[in-house]
């Protein structure tokens, strides 16, 4: 299908195509830092131009998402001539076709359509979603699905206060951010969003919501943290409630304090939703417990975004060299060479089991498993790249040793 415009609307929508099996032509002339990176890695086509009338042959289904009425009009004229569906996202009185806000649980889908009240149909949707995750509403199966393959593990699938909340989404799947969280986000003015928090989660927000892309791309395009500091205090100043929506959880190496710190001293509150850590999460979902009965008594979770030596580190090679437990690196992707190597230097056994999980918790996500001495070369012939966590400790075979 095909997506004209690279802002805000359309960073919110591809998501949701993606996931549907769309495959995806992007037409702008510019794009969010998040859509760029769609395009870097080939989940989208991303043709960075003005649109023209051919862009519409050949597809099923036109997104008009620019800021510019004018702009759109043309776009669902060119679609309606040539007899394709066209989504209007500024005006969809005028559309061609509607796409309806979208919740689910448990491999269910209820899609919403509130007779074009976007407020009317997120809180339906809401509603549905509370009472499906409380069971209030019953959706009981009258069909089951095949058991997965033996010996394979299967990853299970209020009002808002004024002011910021700094809200952890979790790794990658959208089902794993908590439900306090999911509530805050539907009731957001202002969602500042990082590239690792799960995007699926931007689809189903009012199409009023202001959606600011915090990007954090390493070695790319991002917004600095002074930065991200200012909007959430100048946006909550201004009386509007502002989510910060964090992959992971705030606290853990993802500058919530920071940005609380921020908050409070101007005078904004701030309500933290802790969220789950990839630190766990991610080795959790390839089949690693991060502890093991038998195995560890420890679990030190370290940040490899610089390399041993380096002026700016501020971890204790030797003293991790001496641990017997587990060791979760985050950000350690680019460095992971020189941290092993450092590591085996100080002590650590060189065959001590270790894994790489890439993009834990989405449909992407991989696991390289070696040994400290071999796991940076072992993921670089697999191009493994971030996000990723690093394990290393027993527990990477603890699964089926007891």
């Amino acid at each position: 299908m095909l997506v004209v415009g690279g802002g805000a609307v359309a960073q919110r929508r591809i998501p949701a195509l993606l996931a549907a099996g769309a495959v995806v032509t992007l037409v702008a002339p510019a794009a969010t830092p998040a859509l760029d990176e769609r395009a870097s890695l080939g989940e989208i086509a991303w043709r960075q131009r003005q649109f023209v009338p051919s862009d519409v042959d050949g597809q099923w289904l036109v997104l008009a998402a620019t800021d510019d009425p004018a702009a759109n009009a043309a776009v669902s004229a060119e679609a309606e001539r040539r007899r394709v569906f066209c989504v209007r996202a500024d005006d969809a009185a005028v559309a061609t076709a509607w796409t309806p806000t979208v919740t689910g649980a448990d491999e269910l889908t209820v899609a919403v359509w509130g007779g074009g009240d976007p407020r009317r149909s997120v809180r339906l949707r809401e509603a549905i979603a509370a009472g499906l995750a409380d069971g209030s509403l019953d959706a009981p199966r009258f069909r089951h699905p095949e058991p997965p393959p033996a010996g394979r593990l299967v990853p299970a699938a209020p009002r808002p206060v004024p002011g910021v909340a700094l809200v952890g989404a979790g790794p990658g799947d959208p089902e794993l951010i908590t439900v306090r969280g999911r509530r805050l986000l539907s009731r957001a003015d202002v969602v500042v969003v990082d590239r690792l928090a799960p995007q699926l989660l931007l689809d189903g927000l009012r199409g009023d919501v202001e959606v600011i892309d915090a990007a954090k791309i390493p070695r790319g395009r991002q917004l600095a943290q002074e930065s991200i500091n200012a909007v959430l205090v100048e946006r909550a100043l201004a009386g509007r409630f502002v989510v910060r929506l964090k992959g992971g959880d705030p606290f853990v190496f993802g500058r919530g304090g920071e940005e609380a710190a921020a908050c409070l001293a101007a005078g904004v509150p701030v309500t933290v939703v802790p969220g789950v850590s990839s630190a766990i999460a991610v080795p959790g979902l390839a089949g690693i417990p991060v502890t093991h009965r038998g195995v560890t008594h420890e679990l030190v979770v370290c940040s490899g975004h610089v390399p041993p030596g380096h002026p700016d580190s501020l971890v204790d090679w030797a003293a991790l060299a001496r641990l017997r437990g587990t060791v979760v690196l985050l950000m350690a992707v680019a460095n992971l060479a020189a941290i092993a190597g450092r590591l085996i230097e100080l002590g650590r056994a060189a065959d001590t089991p270790a894994a790489v999980v890439e993009r834990g918790g989405t449909p992407e996500q991989r696991t390289v498993r070696a040994t400290l001495a071999t796991v940076a070369a072992a993921a670089d012939r697999q191009r493994i790249g971030a996000p990723a966590v690093v394990v290393i400790g027993p527990v990477v075979d603890a699964i089926g040793t007891d």
